[in-house]
């Protein structure tokens, strides 16, 4: 069995070692397919590849061409596109695809939580909540915020974000899992009033919520964007696992 694990998330890595470490599944080959987007990425045990197939097509030609038995999506929440790619790749190529989706976040008790479709509409909301901004929502799509003068924003994330973004700004370079004691610290030091986030879902990201909660801070949580459909999901590397070995019986 040769399982192709679409990558970049803790729950891939988790998979990939657990498959290549174990012998939970005797026999399996495991290749981890990376974006190549991070500068310095965890790379996950076992054979691994950089860079994107060239979209739907040339994905199924390299499913073919490697003779993968199964694929498993267990990209970020918020890749769309490879994720519509591998359900279209799969169907393709005939081979069963998983998707490996951590839950989103719950709001608990206490919490004073704005939702929103895009970043954009969390970039319209901002200017009335707030006005020092932790923006936790990665390099990517900062143009959304480009605009918002009157605000500052501390902006995390792990590589050096590239302009447009916004024009009061102080980059903070680091990657999680992040402490409760961590983020407490960085909402006070900064004066922090408002915390922008995606939907991300999992617990290395997760105490920044908490923080927010405790500060007594609104945050702003951008929804995840739609699903392939008919693709089944797992939450977690275990059940991911367990779908593997019932392909075999």
């Amino acid at each position: 069995m040769h399982v192709l694990v679409l990558s970049g998330t803790t729950e891939a890595r988790r998979l990939a070692e657990f498959l290549v470490t174990t012998d939970a599944l005797p026999g399996v080959r495991v290749t981890s397919s990376l974006a190549g987007r991070v500068a310095r990425p965890k790379l996950p045990p076992g054979e691994v590849r950089v860079g994107g197939f060239g979209g739907a097509e040339g994905m199924a030609d390299w499913i073919r061409a490697h003779g993968v038995s199964a694929v498993i999506d267990a990209t970020h929440p918020f890749a769309r596109t490879i994720s519509f790619s591998a359900a279209s790749a799969a169907a393709a190529a005939h081979v069963p695809l998983l998707a490996l989706r951590r839950p989103g976040w719950v709001p608990s008790e206490g919490d004073r939580w704005h939702t929103a479709g895009s970043l954009e509409e969390a970039a319209q909301v901002l200017p009335g909540l707030g006005r020092r901004v932790f923006l936790t929502t990665g390099r990517m799509g900062l143009a959304a915020f480009a605009g918002l003068d009157p605000l500052w924003f501390l902006v995390r994330s792990v590589d050096a974000p590239e302009a447009p973004f916004p024009l009061h700004m102080e980059v903070l370079l680091d990657r999680g899992p992040f402490t409760l004691e961590g983020e407490r610290e960085l909402i006070r030091r900064h004066r922090v009033d408002v915390l922008v986030t995606k939907d991300s879902g999992g617990e290395a990201t997760a105490p920044k919520l908490t923080a927010a909660r405790e500060a007594g801070i609104p945050v702003v949580v951008v929804r995840r964007p739609p699903a392939p459909e008919g693709v089944p999901v797992a939450a977690d590397p275990e059940e991911a696992v367990a779908w593997l070995r019932g392909l075999r019986t």
